[in-house]
Formats: structure tokens, C-alpha cells, sequence
């Protein structure tokens, strides 16, 4: 309730505020008195007359009251005047983490709030920046049954006496926090512990090699790399670094019941490689694309490195750290003193690929596909490097999607892109190397396998190379694991075994490199590998060991398998173009039209189909019967459970929690853009949905027109550039494109399905042309995009700052 002052006494009256009632009472008590010993002393007739005066100021005084009283008196909202909601975007979250929701509606006002509706059932307060627009923020770690993949619920608008406004939306909660997801794996100095990450569920899991006995540390919030080492002083560590906390942990091993030390560190970190007797930590993060190097004694920024967007695998191999980025496909190798540029490696045409099916498409090579892991060799003086392989472009036999996952071999002296040793099958991830004995093990996720190499053959020619596999190890999954098909389906007609089930994806080898050990991402399991006779390729699993049993989502399990499965020993998987459920850079097919596509985000695309360019299917069952047949050369085709579950897995791929947003949910006040300029996104809002005219193609609440049925499925050309100018020929440059979401572009690299915002071309081969693809695609587009050249430079970075907040 306002406050309402009374004269100079200076007191108030809120709500049941007696004191003050009581004060204004006793003054007019005296007044009246005053007022009766005046009128003594009059007249009669002077008396009448001041009373007559004072009845009629009485009257007057009366009205005035009333209508005051009237006036203060609340009136009923009609319906014409109440808040309406319209949309909450994303319409898919996750409750892995907090993440920041969009309001759009009508006569928003302060005091609302957003009001979620069972299984969650919880308001959220709004902020409110003006009649259409508002911000919440999800919490973290909202609680469902664990079996349960998601959960739908009904958003409202709230008041503050809890009438519900007119409108209402859906929003779906993914289940993550629930859905164990083992991705990172190191061992103890000593070998006698396995630290296990899962970042959906905060955990780091410590399983003891000898008992099997796993317990759990204590985490922040989404831990996403690890590292172990010894200092200078001969103490173990492990290093924590994390996805959604801007935060490194150090455990130090000698003392397993102290509280780790906390260091600040960046926000998005995918990557931790540690220099132990140096006490330094350099961490990749993905939120502005940096390497940094921090003080392992006080957190302390050394340097900080701009590298290529998406940087993940790091490795460090004599003075230099090499950065492999996810979506250019490229390596950068950086001076560990002070994270200078020493020079970028990726193959080109010509490069050496020796196995699987694109060694005879070597000339028409035109960059590099994600570096998944890396690993030094100190003794040989090279890198090795985990990929589906150089990237064929445009050929004359129209040959596309060119993957061929295996190993690729970097010469960082001399900064240059070696060979690459290809399977022709499967998904290569993790790797671990015994540079004692030349020997390099290679995880294989789609087919569940553990190749066990010749390092020394690797770098020693392409002859050699071809005869590096030295043995394959199947790592079958445990007793009772779900199939996604019958026994019999497997092992036969050319196509890959039951051990597919298990998902290999990281590797530790003991200090006396006598056992190596397999985190099976699928199985949430660890074999343990006898390796010491793997150089007669007699390398054999003795045991498993379970890391995490629970059955929970299964059918969401079974999605995750299909997800990576090689099944039809093809090469060609829904992760090899779509790294993680993100984009992997860019591709030479789609058979018709067939010409260089940007791989696009799953990310929150069960919300904006149809799918493809021209867009050729109505919704992601549909899709995924048609990729997963494909991927397979129908062998087999995917049966009716496959579908279901791949679809289900594919549906729940979440855009993560927009880095510049704040506490609130809101955009900050000022971001700062990747090219160090500054933009305020509450002008760009303005500026989208006025001037700049963005909303015709891009609405919210996912900026796209295929969020809705009605305005599904158009396909527009807006005089953006069709195609990257590499070998154009053998191109269909097929102008028109569907409007893709901008939900996370910030996260995005390169932009426009033609790839153009970000890459160019020279030397008939693909370069990175700038970073920051969104100002290369604001500020190249003609009048038919936005034409942003009609901006003034300031509107421009406010234009950028907003989109970066989308």
C-alpha cells in the first residue's frame, strides 16, 4: 500500500499504522476546541455568518473526501486491461542447470509472475521491462522422477493477489539432471583411482581401480574437464574445471578429506590441460572462444588467447599447446609462455589419407572436420589427433558427407598437417599413448572398439600407416544391457556387433602401462584392458567395472546408442555431423541440391521443423527414419522401436542457459561483443523489432517463422550468398532458404546455411575469415536481409549485442 503523509508532524500511515490515526485524531480534537473559544467571543450575527462559512466548507470538504476516497479505492481490471501472455521462449529447458526464460505478452506490469504448473508447480518472479516484454530464470536442479525424459508444464501470468492473467504457454523441462552422462575420464598419478565425469548430474565420480568402490566429490555445476597431475613438490591433484560455474577446483589426492580449493576461472569450460611443476592451468571455453592460462597458486589470469570457435581438445607437446576447434575443424598451436599464435594446422588439397573411403578424394580436400581428442608424443615429436578426417569438398563424382573416422598425425615443429590414417568406420574419440612402447590405443564409440596402433608406423610414412592397426578389442556391454535390435541383427551382412551397445569413449592407461582403461559412455561402465602383450595385438578386457547402474530412461539410453551407432559400418553417424547434438562445421552434400551445407544445431530443433534444405520433412520422426535408414545404406532399415527412440533422444537436445543473460533472467545492461566493441541490448531489441524489420522472418519466441504451423515451411530468398565459391561447378546453387532459429546463435559458428558468414575461400581450400560470424552476416546482407547497412555503427553493435542474448 502507498504511503500517505499528514502535514508536518512528518508521520505516515500504512497499512493498520494505529499510532498514526491516533496522532491525527488528537489534532483535530484540539482544533475544534480553538475553534468553540473563537466563536465565544464573537456576535451573535458574526457568529452565524462564520458558521454559514464553514458548513459550506464543510459540504465542500465532504465532496472532496468522498471523491479522494473514491479515487484511492481500487478498481476492477476489465478484461481488456489485464495482462495476456502470448510465449515462453525456449520452449524446450533443461533442469540441468539454471536457465534464463522470455516473455512476450501484452500490458505487462510489475508485480507478475510466471507461474508453472505441476509436476513443477512454482512461481517465478518477473522482471519486467515494459508492456511486452519480461524475464524469469528456471533454478537449477528442478526435481522430476528420475524414469521420466521430460515433463510438460503450463506457464501462466500471476498477480500479486494470484489471479491468472489471460494466455498461457507450454514449456518442456528436460530430465538431464537425472540422465548420467560419462564423458571425461583421467587417472590418479598413482593409478590407483578413476575420476569420471558426468556434468548433466554435478557429478565426479572416484572409482577405485583395485575394490571397484565408487564414491562421489563434491562438484559446482557442471563439470565438464578434468586433469590430474603432480606439482613441483611431488603432490597429486585433480582439476575440476566447469561448464556453468566460472570456477576450477583443485583436490589435492594426499588428503582426500579436504575441501577442494576454488580458483576463478572462465565460464564455459570444455577444455583443462595442466602443466603441474609450472603451476599453470590452461583452460578452453567456449562462451568467448579464449584459451586462458590461470596461476594454480591464486587464479591468477597469465594470458589469455582469442582461438577458433568451439575449442575443446587440448595437448601439450613440448613449449606449445595445441587447441582443436570444434566447428572450424581446425588446430592452432599457441606458445605456452604467453598464448601467441605459432601457426594453424589443417589439411588441404593433396593432404595423405591413407584407409577408408575418401583416400582417393585427397585433391579435392578442403579443410578439417573437429579434432575430438589429442594427444602428444614427446619421444616422436608429433600430435595425434582423433577425427572423422579431412573434409572432401565438391567433386566430380558428387561423393558426399566424407566421413572417415580415424587418426590424424601433426607435426607441430613444423606446423604441419601430416596424414591421416582413416577406418572407414565407426566414431574415433578418446585416445591414450604409451610413448615408451610406440603404442597409441583409439576408442571407437560407434562401434565399440579399442584399436590398438603403431604409433612409430603413424609418423613414419603412408606405407607403414596402412599397416598400423595392430589389433581390434570388441568391448561388449554387460549382461543384460538393452539391445536397440535383436542378437541376431548384429554381426552380420558387413555390419557392427553387439559391443556397439557399450560406447567407448575415453581412455586412461596406468602409470606402468600395463592396463588401459575404457569409460563406456552407454554402459556407464570402466573395462579394464590387460595391454601387456597389445604389441602382439593380444590385448584382452578382464573385467568391468560399474560406475553408475541405473536403468532409468531407458528408451532415452537406447536413443543416446543409436545417436553415435555405426551399425551399418558406414562412417556415417547423426554425431559425426552433429558433434554432441551441435553443428560440425561445414559439408559437401544433400544430394539434391547437391553443394557445401553449414551442419546445422540440433539444439532445440524438435520445435522448428521441417527439416532440411528444401525443407522435405514434416516433423523429426519422420526425419529420423529417413537419416537413420541413409546413414546405414539401409542395412538394415531402422525398425519401428529404432525410431521411437532415436526420435525421443533427438527431441531432448536443449539449447544451453545464454551466458549473457543476469541473475534475473534478463539481458545484461551491456555485452561486451567478440570483437571488443560494446553493445546494449535493450536498444538492439528495439531496433529488431523496429527499424531493422527482423521480426517479419525471425518472431519470437524462437525467431524463426517454422516455430508455428501457420508460417511453417516457407522458404525465402533474401539475396544472401548460395553457396561458398569453391569449385562452383560442381555446385547446384539452388538459391532460398528456410528462416533458421536464432535461439543460441551465440553459440553458433558458421552462420547462414551456405557457411558464407565466417568462412572463405583461398587456395582452393576453406579459411576462416572472421570469427564473429554474426557481424559478417549483419553487415554483408543487402536491403532484402535487414539491410544492416542502413545502421549506423553504434546500431549495429546494439543489433549484435541483442542477438547475442537470444
Amino acid at each position: 500500500m502507498g504511503r500517505v503523509h499528514h502535514g508536518r508532524a512528518g508521520c505516515f500511515r500504512d497499512a493498520g499504522k494505529m499510532a498514526c490515526g491516533a496522532a491525527f485524531r488528537a489534532r483535530r480534537a484540539d482544533g475544534y476546541a480553538r475553534a468553540r473559544r473563537l466563536l465565544a467571543r464573537m456576535s451573535r450575527s458574526r457568529r452565524r455568518a462564520v458558521l454559514a462559512v464553514l458548513s459550506v466548507s464543510m459540504v465542500a470538504a465532504g465532496v472532496v473526501v468522498y471523491r479522494l476516497r473514491e479515487a484511492a479505492a481500487p478498481a476492477s481490471v476489465t478484461e481488456a486491461e489485464r495482462p495476456v501472455l502470448s510465449s515462453v521462449g525456449p520452449r524446450l529447458t533443461s533442469n540441468e542447470t539454471s536457465q534464463p526464460l522470455s516473455i512476450q505478452g501484452e500490458r505487462l506490469v510489475s508485480g507478475l509472475s510466471l507461474s508453472l504448473g505441476p509436476p513443477l508447480s512454482l512461481r517465478l518472479p518477473l522482471t519486467v521491462v515494459d508492456a511486452t516484454h519480461a524475464y524469469a530464470r528456471l533454478p537449477a536442479r528442478l526435481s522430476l522422477p528420475a524414469e521420466a525424459p521430460q515433463a510438460v508444464v503450463e506457464a501462466r501470468l500471476v498477480g500479486p493477489d494470484g489471479t491468472e492473467s489471460e494466455g498461457s504457454a507450454r514449456l518442456t523441462v528436460v530430465n538431464d539432471a537425472a540422465f548420467t552422462d560419462l564423458t571425461a575420464m583421467v587417472s590418479a598419478p598413482d593409478g590407483r583411482t578413476l575420476f569420471i565425469a558426468s556434468s548433466p548430474t554435478d557429478t565426479v565420480f572416484a572409482l577405485e581401480v583395485d575394490s571397484g568402490r565408487v564414491s562421489r566429490l563434491a562438484t559446482g555445476d557442471g563439470p565438464s574437464a578434468l586433469a590430474a597431475w603432480t606439482d613441483a613438490d611431488g603432490r597429486p591433484w585433480l582439476g575440476v574445471a566447469h561448464r556453468y560455474q566460472p570456477e576450477l577446483w583443485l583436490y589435492a589426492l594426499d588428503a582426500p578429506e579436504a575441501a577442494p580449493r576454488v580458483l576463478p576461472a572462465p565460464l564455459g569450460a570444455e577444455g583443462l590441460a595442466v602443466d603441474g611443476r609450472a603451476g599453470v592451468a590452461f583452460v578452453a571455453e567456449r562462451v568467448r572462444d579464449q584459451v586462458r592460462a590461470l596461476s594454480l597458486a591464486d587464479g591468477r589470469v597469465r594470458w589469455s588467447a582469442p582461438v577458433d570457435p568451439n575449442p575443446r581438445a587440448l595437448a601439450r607437446w613440448k613449449d606449445l599447446l595445441a587447441v582443436g576447434s570444434l566447428q572450424t575443424g581446425q588446430l592452432e598451436l599457441l606458445r605456452q609462455e604467453d598464448g601467441a599464435l605459432v601457426s594453424t594446422v589443417a589439411p588441404g588439397p593433396g593432404v595423405a589419407i591413407v584407409g577408408g573411403n575418401t583416400e582417393r578424394f585427397r585433391e579435392q580436400v578442403m579443410g578439417g572436420k573437429a579434432p575430438r581428442f589429442l594427444v602428444a608424443s614427446e619421444r616422436l615429436g608429433h600430435v595425434f589427433m582423433s577425427s572423422l578426417g579431412p573434409n572432401v569438398g565438391p567433386n566430380p563424382q558428387r561423393m558426399e558427407v566424407s566421413a572417415n573416422s580415424g587418426v590424424s598425425v601433426v607435426e607441430p615443429s613444423r606446423g604441419s598437417y601430416v596424414r591421416h590414417r582413416g577406418f572407414g568406420a565407426g566414431g574415433t574419440e578418446g585416445l591414450a599413448l604409451d610413448d615408451g612402447a610406440g603404442l597409441l590405443y583409439a576408442a571407437d564409440v560407434g562401434l565399440g572398439l579399442v584399436r590398438v596402433l603403431d604409433a612409430r608406423a603413424l609418423v613414419s610414412g603412408d606405407a607403414p600407416a596402412r599397416r598400423a592397426v595392430l589389433q581390434e578389442v570388441a568391448v561388449a556391454p554387460p549382461e543384460g544391457t538393452p539391445r536397440i535390435r535383436p542378437p541376431e541383427d548384429f554381426g552380420v551382412r558387413g555390419r557392427a556387433g553387439e559391443a556397439l551397445h557399450s560406447g567407448p569413449s575415453a581412455l586412461a592407461l596406468s602409470p606402468d602401462a600395463r592396463t588401459l582403461y575404457v569409460l563406456n559412455r552407454f554402459t556407464r561402465t570402466v573395462a579394464v584392458v590387460d595391454v601387456r602383450e597389445a604389441k602382439a595385438g593380444k590385448a584382452r578386457v578382464v573385467r568391468q567395472l560399474p560406475v553408475e547402474t541405473s536403468r532409468a530412461q531407458a528408451k532415452r539410453r537406447l536413443g543416446q546408442v543409436l545417436y553415435y551407432a555405426d551399425l551399418g559400418r558406414t562412417g556415417i553417424t547423426c554425431d559425426g555431423c552433429h558433434i554432441e547434438g551441435h553443428t560440425g562445421g561445414i559439408f559437401y552434400e544433400k544430394t539434391q541440391p547437391n553443394r557445401i551445407y553449414r551442419s546445422t544445431t540440433l539444439r532445440g530443433s524438435r520445435d522448428t521443423p521441417p527439416y532440411f534444405t528444401p525443407a522435405s520433412h514434416i516433423s523429426l520422426v519422420d526425419t529420423v527414419r529417413f537419416v537413420g535408414a541413409r546413414n546405414r545404406f539401409h542395412n538394415p532399415a531402422p525398425s519401428p522401436s529404432e525410431v521411437e527412440a532415436l526420435a525421443l533422444f533427438n527431441a531432448l537436445i536443449v539449447t544451453p542457459p545464454n551466458p549473457h543473460r543476469g541473475e534475473d533472467g534478463a539481458p545484461l545492461e551491456a555485452v561486451e561483443l567478440p570483437d571488443g566493441r560494446v553493445g546494449r541490448p535493450a536498444r538492439g531489441r528495439a531496433l529488431f523489432e523496429g527499424k531493422g524489420a527482423c521480426t517479419t522472418c525471425h518472431p519470437a519466441p524462437l525467431y524463426t517463422l517454422d516455430q508455428d504451423l501457420a508460417t511453417r515451411g516457407r522458404y525465402l530468398e533474401v539475396g544472401t550468398p548460395v553457396a561458398l565459391p569453391l569449385r562452383l561447378e560442381q555446385q547446384d546453387l539452388a538459391p532460398g532458404a528456410a528462416t533458421p532459429s536464432l535461439v543460441g546463435a551465440w553459440d553458433v559458428w558458421p552462420l547462414l546455411t551456405s557457411g558464407t558468414a565466417g568462412y572463405g575461400v583461398k587456395d582452393h581450400r576453406l579459411v576462416v575469415e572472421t570469427r564473429f560470424a554474426l557481424r559478417a552476416l549483419l553487415e554483408t546482407s543487402g536491403p532484402q536481409h535487414g539491410d544492416a547497412r542502413a545502421l549506423s555503427s553504434e546500431e549495429r553493435d546494439d543489433l549484435l549485442a541483442f542477438l547475442l542474448t537470444l
